[in-house]
């Protein structure tokens, strides 16, 4: 596969007109892509070893820590906070069926009552025997 450039499709060859092939300037070969890798590993042994690249790594490294810590801890106090909500509604949910219960039996209690007469002064009085 040939890049893209200036000498695309060429060969690395130059053929000259005596018939004896050269390198051709400039292209790549084995010797230039080691030279090429010796630096770049050079350059790394000599980042790693600085003490600047040290410390930035380190506090990177306690700057993660920390912000790991702190989603934690954010993380358990949001669910020590949905399970408070939650038992709140369950004991809301709870008091309401509570009160419709009574609801139930007091209609029920005031059906077997009887039925209703209203007393001199226009209220409803439940008939227990006595009559206005």
């Amino acid at each position: 596969m040939t890049r893209p450039g200036s000498g695309a499709g060429k060969s690395p060859v130059a053929i000259t007109a005596s018939g004896i092939s050269a390198p051709r300037p400039g292209a790549p070969g084995r010797g230039n892509k080691v030279v090429v890798g010796l630096v770049a590993l050079g350059l790394v042994c000599h980042v790693l070893r600085s003490r600047r690249v040290q410390e930035a790594v380190a506090v990177t490294a306690v700057t993660l820590g920390a912000l790991r810590g702190i989603g934690q801890e954010n993380r358990a106090s949001t669910m020590a906070r949905l399970s408070a909500w939650d038992k709140r509604q369950v004991e809301r949910l709870e008091r309401q069926a509570e009160r419709q219960a009574r609801t139930v039996r007091g209609a029920a209690r005031m059906a077997r009552s009887g039925p209703l007469h209203l007393a001199a002064g226009g209220d409803a009085v439940a008939d227990e025997g006595r009559r206005a």
